[in-house]
């Protein structure tokens, strides 16, 4: 079991992947346009980690109860997809959202970032769907501020939730965040929602992947057939994410980009 509390000298290394992450994730956010194929943004993807000389993390890579092992580099999930979306020859369309979760592994630690991307800019979406993508992106930051030594995971949750709820959306269901470093999922994981001063005690050192996942309707998800996750009702979902660690003054985020 991986240790919870990471060196100084592994944080320095994954602060060091995390940035060469953002980096990339911004490369993709600038290559969404109508009429890209997300398979075009998997390509862009793997080679800028590779050029970089890291590896893809999410590449065959097979979580458990998975009949196989994740075929590509990046997960690319389009409007009512929320996460785990599989890139193909879907052409963006104008309108469209995006959401591009992607992971790398640098000098043997794992890093994990998503953004989500309006196709066309914000003007090209509706209203409630600008809401929806800047109340998650709130609900992040809610959750990475909430992030502190000697508060607990339920902090965390209430933060995300707390945010959600005032804007009117629904969390994801079932969905989480986790503990990441020597592997990609490492405890604990970190819900979306909770109660203040309860869960796990937050600790200096400890490296977390904070991730709301919010919709528009009701929150319920179904696995579709490429294992990727949708909401019951169709309603169009976003998703950003953060690795951060824990220090003594609050969090720092090891995965900023341009966001």
């Amino acid at each position: 079991m991986a240790d919870l509390i990471k060196t100084k000298e592994q944080i320095e290394t994954m602060a060091e992947g995390g940035r060469r992450l953002g980096a990339v994730l911004d490369a993709l956010r600038e290559a969404v346009r109508p009429g890209i194929t997300t398979r075009e943004l998997d390509r862009i993807a793997r080679m800028q980690i590779e050029a970089g000389g890291d590896k893809p993390a999410f590449l065959h890579y097979r979580p458990a109860g998975a009949e196989k092992a994740y075929p590509y580099t990046l997960c690319s999930s389009v409007n009512d997809v929320v996460v785990h979306g599989q890139p193909s020859n879907y052409a963006l369309r104008e309108g469209d959202i995006v959401k591009l979760d992607l992971g790398l592994r640098h000098n043997g630690l794992y890093l994990d970032s998503a953004i989500t991307v309006p196709v066309g800019g914000m003007s090209a979406v509706p209203k409630e769907v600008r809401a929806l993508i800047a109340a998650t992106e709130e609900a992040l930051y809610a959750g990475v501020k909430a992030a502190k030594p000697g508060k607990r995971l339920g902090d965390i949750g209430y933060a995300i939730e707390r945010t959600v709820h005032k804007a009117g959306f629904s969390i994801a269901e079932g969905l989480t965040g986790h503990g990441i470093g020597e592997a990609l999922h490492e405890d604990p994981a970190v819900f979306n929602f909770g109660d203040k001063g309860t869960g796990a005690i937050l600790k200096e050192g400890m490296v977390l992947a904070i991730e709301p996942m919010v919709a528009i309707g009701k929150g319920g998800i179904v696995q579709l057939r490429d294992e990727s996750y949708g909401t019951i009702d169709r309603s169009w979902a976003a998703h950003f994410e953060h690795t951060i660690v824990i220090t003594a003054k609050g969090s720092r985020i090891l995965t900023p980009n341009a966001s």
